[in-house]
């Protein structure tokens, strides 16, 4: 049985938030653009998604494709090499940086978590790493990528797969947890 109320530990104690006060107003700031002017943008305008990404500091390089219903959370912790591709209702939980490669493509529904909490201490701190998506990788639908992972080259990874480890290049991939299943032929 336990009590009521004590002075026992609990998951989250003590836990504060590991931002600066001006990256949390930017944050809010970028949420509001995302929430409005990002969302409503009619779909044909990447361009135009790119930019309002580009000015609160994401890294892209030449053309990219990007929905108006993505979510991103650190503009500034986003990386896009040219021709690669955020899908409608993608989700880059990028609390450490995530980079997409050239030609790089994640599907609709998909969402690549950079961040977790460690849970051997009480104040389940913020555990931080990138996420790198391989040039020419394709994510299907619905895959979710954890904290650290890096996608190889030319990888494909199957609808609604859970990727908590590196893929190597030239597989295909896919389950829960995600593992390589035969090798890719080179596209034509």
């Amino acid at each position: 049985m336990i009590p009521a109320a004590d002075d026992s530990p609990w998951l989250g104690k003590d836990c504060i938030t590991p931002y600066p006060r001006h990256e949390v107003l930017l944050r809010w700031l970028w949420a509001m653009i995302q929430a409005t002017i990002f969302r409503w943008s009619p779909r044909p305008l990447h361009g135009f998604r790119a930019a309002l990404l580009k000015l609160f500091g994401a890294d892209i390089t030449g053309p990219v494709v990007i929905f108006p219903t993505a979510k991103i959370i650190f503009p500034w912790r986003l990386s896009l090499a040219a021709h690669s591709m955020v899908g409608p209702h993608v989700t880059l939980y990028n609390l450490a940086t995530i980079r997409l490669e050239y030609g790089a493509n994640i599907s609709q529904h998909c969402h690549l978590c950079s961040g977790t909490h460690d849970f051997n201490r009480w104040s389940m701190p913020l555990v931080t790493r990138p996420i790198v998506i391989g040039r020419n990788a394709w994510l299907g639908a619905d895959v979710f990528v954890g904290s650290g992972v890096t996608v190889g080259e030319l990888c494909v990874v199957g609808a609604r797969s859970v990727v908590v480890k590196d893929l190597p290049p030239r597989k295909i991939c896919a389950g829960s947890p995600c593992r390589p299943l035969k090798d890719r032929a080179e596209p034509v």
